[in-house]
């Protein structure tokens, strides 16, 4: 087991870009796959980018494509998201969330984060 921590949420204009943070604990972080899910107001969670243990690849909905993206630093216990060309449809709580291996699927993930809120505004 692992808990996350995110960080970095906010309220942000249009066009900007914001930078989530998740931290983890435990010893064993670079084994984890970390992925980020966000859920708007009335939808269900969805995938938006993850990355395996070793940072070698990284998988991207098509959504956030060119705009997104993951990262990570093992030595920190940490995985970041970086959002550029934020857009108000990525508005939505953002859910950091660590499995066993890299997947879209929210059942492969067996740690989750509390979220944290970006709102993009007009």
């Amino acid at each position: 087991q692992v808990q996350l921590v995110e960080s970095g949420g906010g309220l942000v204009q249009a066009g900007g870009s914001l930078r989530l943070s998740c931290a983890a604990s435990g010893r064993t972080f670079s084994s984890y796959a970390m992925a980020w899910f966000r859920q708007a107001p009335g939808k269900e969670r969805e995938f938006v980018i993850a990355i395996t243990g070793t940072g070698s690849i990284t998988y991207y909905a098509d959504s956030v494509k060119g705009r997104f993206t993951i990262s990570r630093d093992n030595a920190k216990n940490s995985v970041y998201l970086q959002m550029n060309r934020l857009q108000l449809e990525d508005t939505a709580v953002y859910y950091c969330a660590a499995g066993s291996m890299i997947s879209s699927r929210r059942s492969s993930y067996d740690n989750w984060g509390q979220g944290t809120q970006v709102t993009v505004s007009s």
